[in-house]
């Protein structure tokens, strides 16, 4: 079985995340960078990462990295790939590419160059100078930093933020891989009461009680790489076979609620997708509604920015009643998401520490407010 060299890609801010997430799953020699954390691997890793990575957006093979300042260094550089060796005859070869303060700074000239050299290595197996590419896709990526030429093939197919579940969306959605680090950067385990009381479409309550469950966030989705034929299908199916098994059914709270009723359809809608509906408690209800008389309790959210005209006022009122609501909660602990520079201010409360994330494009903070817990945690990642 073939080993490569895989590079799992991420968000700004959530490499350790990742990379926390590999070392579980029992990988080790990492080699993290920005927004990418490297690890090594075979065909059934290649399975596992995908059914498995909750944060990671995708999963690269390396293919070859080498200095490239002229279009001759990069032919010849994707030329030395063994691309027979993994393309079939039959193979789409879908090439995208980027360049960043490069000599080569024309993408799609770039792009046709690497095309060129990979049907130049098909012709080496299969002597012949037509292809039909009308079988399994690879995705193909030039990436050029600083002169240094990255060629990776994606093995995901869709964002691993596809999960199969979240069909009905609200206008602003959350990616699923973000809610799942938000709810690992949070310490919340199954046995403590977790809510998101501002739960819009839902993800955040369902990416735990995913998480809770120790259901693969990738087991109702399929991936490009299980069409190429180079990858047994019995792999997949033993790894998924794996994943069902590690299902857990434990007795967990998990709440969700939200004012707005149309999203507030569209949670339950989600979660019924997930199969996850009966570990989570949909309320709908404002803000100035949620209380508890539970201790040792998490809020994990991700409330309205008010970066849309005419809303920052609704925003602030809402982050002032978060602030006020919150405070009679004396051991909960507390994880918002908000691009909003004065949210603090807003709220009345310092936090504990805080964290520079990215919503998409958007830069966000991730306050944390650290109440008491009712055991021992890990520390935070």
């Amino acid at each position: 079985m073939p080993r490569y060299n895989l590079i799992a890609t991420c968000a700004f801010g959530l490499e350790s995340v990742v990379a926390s997430e590999l070392r579980e799953l029992g990988y080790r020699d990492l080699k993290t960078e920005d927004g990418k954390v490297m690890f090594t691997g075979d065909d059934l890793d290649i399975a596992r990462c995908n059914l498995w990575l909750r944060c990671a957006d995708r999963l690269l093979i390396k293919m070859a990295e080498f200095k490239a300042t002229d279009f001759e260094e990069l032919f010849q550089g994707a030329l030395a790939v063994k691309w027979e060796k993994l393309i079939p005859e039959n193979g789409v070869m879908h090439v995208t590419g980027k360049s960043i303060r490069s000599k080569l700074y024309s993408v799609p000239d770039c792009q046709s160059i690497v095309k060129k050299a990979v049907v130049e290595a098909m012709k080496r197996k299969y002597n012949r100078t037509m292809f039909s590419e009308t079988g399994p896709v690879y995705k193909i990526e030039i990436a050029l930093l600083k002169d240094v030429a990255t060629i990776t093939v994606d093995t995901s197919g869709d964002g691993l933020h596809k999960r199969g579940y979240g069909e009905t969306r609200g206008e602003a959605p959350l990616r699923e891989t973000l809610a799942a680090a938000l709810v690992r950067l949070s310490r919340w385990d199954p046995s403590r009461i977790l809510a998101d009381p501002l739960c819009g479409s839902g993800t955040i309550a369902i990416e735990a009680a995913l998480i809770g469950s120790n259901t693969a966030p990738g087991l109702k989705r399929t991936f490009v790489a299980e069409t190429w034929p180079t990858m047994p299908k019995k792999i997949w199916e033993a790894m998924r076979d794996e994943a069902a098994g590690k299902i857990v059914s434990r007795p967990m709270e998990i709440y969700a609620s939200d004012m707005d009723i149309a999203v507030f359809r569209q949670a339950v809608e989600n979660a019924e997708r997930a199969d996850v509906s009966e570990m989570i408690v949909f309320q709908k209800k404002p803000i100035i509604e949620f209380s508890s008389k539970k201790k040792y309790g998490c809020v994990i959210t991700n409330p309205p920015y008010g970066e849309r005209l005419g809303t920052k006022e609704s925003t602030e009122k809402l982050y002032r009643a978060m602030g006020e609501v919150f405070s009679k909660l004396d051991t909960w602990s507390f994880f918002i998401l908000t691009s909003h520079p004065e949210f603090q201010k807003y709220f009345g409360t310092k936090a504990t520490k805080n964290r520079k994330l990215y919503n998409g494009k958007i830069k966000c903070y991730f306050y944390q407010y650290f109440g008491s817990l009712p055991k021992k945690q890990n520390k935070d990642i």
